[in-house]
Formats: structure tokens, sequence, C-alpha cells
């Protein structure tokens, strides 16, 4: 049976820390505890851990992770280009509830899935997770739950879904609102034909940073919502 490490006691937290690194060392998957909800992490930067990563959620290459970083510089060394728009979401939102989907850097050597040459990158909020991500490095990170079942919101939640298909848990207690983060897609600021329109800011997942707040940031460079009857 796979550890779980209470993180609220400091000695099991250092225990913790020290296990999830040397699992993330060994290609191995760990459950970590987030602002959102509770993910389940691997190398990203390791095909097989990804694939260990897929496999124990029961999804296909077709649904490939997000990337998590532990500061907002590290955005630039996996995206393509960051343009002025996005920067101004990273300086609004991280660390926070929002992945944002830019094309990758193409120099990196990784295979997260069928990307379409594009990375979902965020950077979250957590004294746990950031200390980690400060350690191991990018990582990839999907909500800790089988394919098609709730997202976990405690360590135990995950514990019961993925059991010993991963190597350490932490946990930090109940997830702080059980809400996924909102995915934004400004993959057209970067990649525009000469005949393109200008490109715009589409919301690809609905989660905890609202449509409002990003128009805040964005104004028209937001994707007007879909009226109904829109296909």
């Amino acid at each position: 049976m796979s550890p779980i490490f209470d993180c609220s006691d400091e000695a099991q937290l250092l225990a913790g820390m020290r296990n999830a690194r040397q699992a993330i060392g060994r290609g191995d998957l760990i459950v970590i505890p987030t602002d959102t909800v509770y993910g389940v992490a691997a190398d990203a930067f390791s095909p097989p851990a990804v694939q260990r990563l897929l496999d124990a959620k029961g999804r296909g290459r077709n649904q490939p992770p997000p990337v998590l970083v532990g500061t907002k510089e590290t955005l630039a060394a996996l995206a393509e280009s960051v343009p002025e728009p996005v920067q101004r979401l990273v300086d609004a939102f991280w660390p926070g509830g929002l992945t944002i989907v830019l094309p990758a850097q193409p120099s990196l050597v990784w295979d997260l899935g069928e990307t379409q040459g594009t990375v979902a990158v965020r950077m979250p909020e957590g004294r746990v997770v950031l200390e980690l991500l400060a350690e191991t490095g990018p990582l990839a990170v999907s909500s800790a739950n089988l394919t098609g079942k709730a997202a976990a919101i405690s360590a135990l939640d995950a514990e019961k879904m993925l059991g010993d298909s991963v190597a350490v848990y932490l946990d930090d207690g109940m997830s702080r609102n059980g809400v996924a983060s909102t995915i934004v897609d400004a993959t057209s600021l970067v990649r525009r034909g000469p005949d393109a329109e200008e490109g715009v800011v589409r919301i690809l997942r609905d989660g905890v940073v609202t449509r409002e707040q990003l128009r805040e940031v964005l104004g028209d460079l937001l994707e007007p919502e879909p009226q109904d009857g829109d296909s």
C-alpha cells in the first residue's frame, strides 16, 4: 500500500517531500495538493512516466496532461513565445487557477501525448506544490481521478481511485474550493498566417477564473461568449 504523508505535520511533510522527489526521479507517480483539486503528477520530461500517468487515469494519448511550473518565468522556457496579452494573464492570475495553452518550444525533448505542438501550462498556488516544483522542475499533472469520475478533493479520494499506481500521496487537507482551473487557448496569438484575422483567446474549460475576470484583463482579445443557438 502506497504511503500517505500528512503535510500538516512538519516531520511527515519533510519525509513526504523527500519520498515524492525520489518517486519523481524514478519515473513513478505522486499525488499532490494544489489550489484547485488534487493532482497526479509525473516528470514532464520522462515519456514513460507520462504514459504511466495516462494509464493510471485510463486516458489516451489524445488527452495530454497540462504542465505545472514553479515560477512565472518558466513559461518562456516551455512556450514558443509569450505574447504580451498572455503575460498580462500570467501577471493577473499566477499563481492560481488559470491554465494557458500556447505553442510549445520546438527545442523541448519530451512527449506529453498528441499535443499538436502545444503545451498547457499553469503555475499553481500553495506551499507544498510550489516547494516540490522548485526541486523537481516542471511536472505533468492531471486531476487525481479515474477518467469519468469526479476530481479528487482529498488525498483519500485520490487513493481510493488510483491506489498503488501512485507511489506517494501528499495530504494537505481538503481542497480549498474543489473547482478545476480555467483553461484558455492563446495559440492564435502566436500562430497566425499572413491572411489570418487578429488572434483571440478562447476558453476551453470554465473553471475557477471567470469569463468576467478574463475579460477585465484581455478586453476584446477574449473570444465573445457563444450565444444560444450558436454551434
